[in-house]
């Protein structure tokens, strides 16, 4: 038995299990693949459930893999025990209605005892108890003497998972010898201690769980294997734990070099470390594969994962942004096995420094509150907990692993209570209209059931009043000129909800009219039609008509549909990481905010346009249905993050491009958008971008716009026309170019004029001539330009210039090549002539610039610099 590192051994089973007819296939994503069952990809044969069932054909019978997995149910145990991980791999090989037990188990020992070389009577086979057919073939084809198989029940050795395929397994211990055992006579694999290893697990789907207690043989039966890769490395490299094995060793030592802790030291340095080392592999394997940092789903399993990590590196020591460095290390020591990990270092590095730092804010204010809370042990009190959640962002799951590490307890009813108080808050808000003067905050509507919506289908109907409200009171009329809000027991006007604007429109009868400024609606479903009476009186019981503006409308329709095409797009382009995080739909434009880590390229941009667009000119049918909420899951529909559904929702679906939860108003065709065209890309904040969008009539008054800028600026540039805007420009360019090379040698001759002068000035120190000079209103580039020429020219010279611009003193001294040999110093000349004028420099010493403070004291500088060149030279 040979040492063999971990990256070794996954290549080298793949490549055993190749040469008995497998097609080896890469690591499935962690994000399950319309599977709503898992949060994560937790197990070799999660992503295959299909191909067990026959829903999908697979690629070939024979498949092997070694698959990326997560489990997340003991995180807080991660690190305590050098048995728990959040990351893990597992080998598998499958057959799907193939080959079975009598191929199954002779391949399993031939890659342990042939292939590994690991000692036959180091390996103990055990079995369902009732499953003779693989008993006998361990005992007589494999050769195993009886009394190292091993009979287990039920529990141990039967997998099952409700209804559907199931059967025995048929697992293989390692015996890690006599050291690790309990020293009872009767210690073999199924005891308590730890020196039998599972490391192999066959399982025989070969019945169907009929759900009422009996199985049927199944027609096809399946193999799956399962072989965690790191436990495997355990054995192959002598080490007691995963921690031990070499690639995650050597994050581990990585830990330690940032922490400058030494792992095996102290027990409360080591559980950090286990953890921070863990969480790393974790982290950078979820993110490669789209995961983003989120409150829900598994985006916030990523989440609690970083920021647990995070919070142990603060307690051994780590003050500073380190969890990339560690990320860095996890993507190094398995780039062979995972090559994609390099290509989505970027990502990686980006979701990882954002969410540290955004943690990091947070966690030094939390955790010094916390502690002050919990010095006295006991209970943490439900209030507590919640303020700092509510106030501060100190994840809840956070403060129990703390407290659990104390020896304390949350009063977890209390803290619930408190989520529930604030929900409740948030629910009974009112939302004030768009005058001041109109508040329906506190307005209480009594008795009064949902407002049935007419909107999606009809464009007008006849409503009866059921409530008016003017200046925050029940009213029974109010008329012309007031401003009110009014209910009604049906409505067509579209109420703001789901990031699309209320509907305006109007509501009459042949004595009088209101108009609608705009449409909101209660939590409990109740629209408020907020506006003005044009017209008349209006009173409680009265009947009127109600109409949208049918034109605002459409365009609202368009641009809500676009919205869906874009969440498509972006999708498509970036990744599925893209998730809704905010939108804004008028009849004006699209605003769509979506989480993402950078500003999107000139090509990116393109091809989300092009997507779009291409979906618009497709003229596909987008459908409304009203389906049960599972149904619509099972289509594959996106959900708003963060919106609450019914049993029964509104899927909106452009066929297979787009398929949303959605309440708002669509066009029916997606040609009838007309035309999509992007104006704008920006940040909204850390991981959320922003797009704004026009569609239909908007992108024609973009193209009105951009045409009469066009046409102007041709006429500016005297250019025959639009088309001649870019040549001309470039000519306009060369004649600037020309005319500031002609300005610049005008400025020069005059330069060379002035500089004439000022040495006809200049004094004898020594061998050295000093010339100086103070200007009105010349620039720094220009004293800089003339003292460099007169230092080329003048080998001998020392000249110091000065300027004066409004306010500012600006001093620029060079210096000849045989004036510095002399001792002359640029630099330390203008530092003591302009602390004369209050200000400060310094430079080269050849040249070199400074600023002052005191204009009035620039001649007295200037005086100053022949005895400070001539102390300098020692002249």
């Amino acid at each position: 038995m040979k040492w063999t590192s971990l990256n070794d051994l996954r290549e080298k089973y793949l490549e055993f299990f190749e040469s008995k007819g497998h097609l080896r296939l890469g690591s499935f994503s962690l994000v399950p693949q319309g599977d709503k069952s898992l949060l994560l990809i937790n197990s070799g044969m999660a992503p295959m459930k299909k191909y067990f069932t026959g829903e999908v054909t697979p690629p070939r019978n024979r498949v092997t893999t070694c698959q990326k997995c997560i489990r997340t149910p003991d995180l807080e145990r991660v690190g305590i025990t050098a048995r728990h991980g959040t990351f893990f791999e597992m080998l598998g090989n499958f057959s799907f209605g193939d080959y079975f037990k009598n191929e199954a188990i002779p391949w399993a020992w031939e890659f342990l005892t042939e292939t590994l070389e690991i000692p036959a009577e180091l390996l103990w086979p055990s079995v369902y108890e009732e499953d003779d057919e693989a008993y006998a073939l361990w005992r007589d084809v494999i050769g195993v003497p009886e009394e190292r198989i091993i009979r287990m029940g039920k529990e141990d050795n039967f997998w099952e998972h409700g209804t559907g395929p199931c059967g025995p397994c048929s697992e293989i211990y390692f015996d890690r010898g006599e050291k690790y055992g309990c020293g009872s006579p009767d210690c073999k694999p199924g005891c308590e201690c730890d020196r039998y290893m599972e490391i192999w697990n066959n399982v025989f789907s070969q019945f169907n769980n009929m759900g009422d207690g009996t199985y049927t043989e199944l027609e096809h039966k399946n193999i799956d294997t399962g072989m965690g890769l790191e436990r495997l490395a355990c054995v192959m490299q002598g080490v007691d734990n995963m921690f031990e094995v070499d690639t995650i060793r050597n994050i581990l030592d990585k830990v330690c070099e940032i922490s400058g802790k030494e792992y095996g030291k102290d027990n409360k340095t080591d559980i950090s470390i286990r953890a921070i080392t863990d969480h790393a592999r974790a982290s950078t394997f979820m993110i490669s594969d789209g995961i983003i940092p989120s409150n829900e789903g598994r985006g916030y399993v990523l989440r609690r994962i970083i920021r647990r990590a995070v919070r142990h590196g603060k307690l051994i020591g780590i003050s500073r942004p380190f969890f990339m460095e560690l990320c860095d290390a996890v993507i190094n020591e398995n780039k062979s096995g995972y090559p994609e990990l390099i290509e989505k270092r970027e990502l990686i590095a980006k979701v990882i420094t954002n969410e540290e730092a955004s943690f990091n804010k947070t966690i030094d204010q939390g955790l010094s509150m916390l502690e002050e809370l919990t010095k006295d042990g006991g209970v943490l009190s439900g209030e507590d907990a919640f303020k700092l959640y509510d106030t501060y962002g100190f994840p809840v799951d956070l403060t129990k692993d703390i407290l659990n590490e104390k020896g304390m307890t949350l009063d977890e009813d209390k803290f619930k209570e408190c989520m529930n108080e604030q929900r409740e808050k948030a629910r009974n808000a009112r939302k004030a209209s768009d005058g001041e003067s109109w508040k329906s905050d506190g307005i209480a509507f009594e008795n009064i059931t949902a407002t049935e919506f007419l909107g999606y289908t009809e464009s007008t109907c006849s409503a009866t009043v059921l409530d008016i409200v003017s200046e925050g009171e029940h009213v029974g009329t109010v008329g012309e000129g007031a401003n009110a809000v009014i209910v009604l027991d049906k409505t067509v006007l579209y109420a703001e909800s789901g990031g699309q604007v209320g509907d305006k429109g109007s509501l009459a009868n042949e004595n009088s009219s209101f108009l609608v400024s705009d449409t909101k609606k209660t939590v409990d479903g109740i629209f408020t039609h907020f506006g003005t009476v044009k017209n008349g009186t209006i009173s409680v019981g009265d009947k009127l008509e109600t109409s949208f503006m049918l034109e605002r409308r459409n365009a609202i329709k368009r641009n809500h549909t676009a919205a869906h095409l874009l969440q498509a797009a972006l999708r498509s382009v970036l990744g599925t990481h893209v998730e809704q995080a905010g939108q804004l739909v008028n009849e004006k434009a699209v605003r769509f905010d979506f989480t993402h880590f950078s500003a999107l390229t000139d090509e990116e941009i393109s091809k989300v346009e092009a997507f779009v667009n291409n979906a618009i000119l497709s003229g596909i049918a987008v459908k409304n249905e009203e389906m049960p909420i599972a149904e619509a899951k099972k289509m594959g529909a996106m959900a708003l993050f963060g919106e609450k559904y019914g049993e029964v929702v509104r899927v909106v679906a452009a066929d297979n491009t787009s398929v949303e939860l959605c309440g708002g108003t669509h066009v029916d065709n997606t040609a009838k958008i007309g035309l999509f065209h992007i104006i704008s890309e920006s940040s909204v904040a850390a991981g959320v971008r922003r797009i704004e969008a026009v569609t239909g009539l908007g992108v024609m008054n973009v193209i009105y716009n951009n045409t009469v800028l066009m046409n102007e600026t041709a006429a500016s540039l005297k250019a025959q026309n639009a088309n001649d805007i870019a040549k001309r420009a470039e000519a306009v360019m060369n004649e600037l170019k020309e005319t500031k090379q002609a300005l610049e040698n005008a400025e020069s001759k005059l330069a060379g004029s002035k500089l004439d002068e000022i040495l006809k000035f200049s004094i004898s120190v020594g061998e050295v001539k000093v010339a100086t000079c103070l200007f009105q209103g010349v620039s720094a580039d220009e004293l800089r330009k003339m003292t460099d020429a007169a230092k080329a020219e003048n080998p001998n010279l020392v000249i110091v210039l000065a300027a004066v611009n409004g306010e500012k003193l600006t001093f620029c001294v060079s210096c000849g090549k045989n004036a510095v040999s002399a001792g002359a110093h640029a630099g330390n000349l203008v530092r003591e002539i302009a602390k004369i004028a209050g200000g400060n420099g310094g430079g080269k010493p050849d040249s070199a610039m400074a600023g002052g403070k005191d204009a009035s004291r620039a001649e007295e500088a200037l005086n100053a610099a022949a005895n400070i060149v001539k102390a300098q030279i020692g002249g």
